[in-house]
């Protein structure tokens, strides 16, 4: 199964805030577009979806950003990945119509791997896929941003 870019795109932010949770720091759109060379207009939207989700808090204004609304440790990837998905269907028989549909077992097939898929991905969470903090952080060292360091 493919995630959408867009899925990808909010794992990626919410690991990037993970791994400088402890900071409290508030995070910008401009600093996540410039980590992941991403259209800020599609980051804002992935922000305000995340912050819908309660995964993340916004504050607005001129001293405004985003951080970690509850700890990396309570985000599920399961759920998260059913949040942000449009559609966890690996198959569309509608589209266009299939002449099998009404008896084929393959729909079904899918639909079971897609239910063990699922049940992998519940088993982790957000702080799983940052446990190596300092390997993550060293992919960032040509960035002219600011980034958490062990030291730090």
């Amino acid at each position: 199964m493919k995630l959408t870019r867009y899925t990808d795109y909010g794992i990626r932010i919410l690991m990037y805030v993970a791994m400088q949770h402890e900071r409290e720091k508030l995070f910008r759109i401009a600093e996540v577009t410039e980590v992941f060379t991403l259209s800020s207009n599609h980051v804002a939207k992935i922000i305000h979806h995340l912050g819908k989700l309660g995964y993340i808090n916004t504050i607005r204004g001129k001293s405004g950003g985003f951080k970690l609304a509850v700890l990396p440790s309570e985000i599920n990837l399961g759920q998260l990945i059913r949040e942000l998905e449009n559609s966890l269907a690996p198959i569309d028989c509608d589209e266009p119509k299939c002449r099998f549909t009404s008896v084929c077992a393959f729909k079904g097939i899918l639909g079971k791997a897609v239910a063990a898929y699922l049940a992998v991905l519940d088993e982790y969470t957000l702080a799983d896929i940052v446990v190596n903090k300092s390997e993550l952080m060293s992919t960032l060292s040509d960035l002219a941003i600011p980034v958490l360091t062990l030291e730090s």
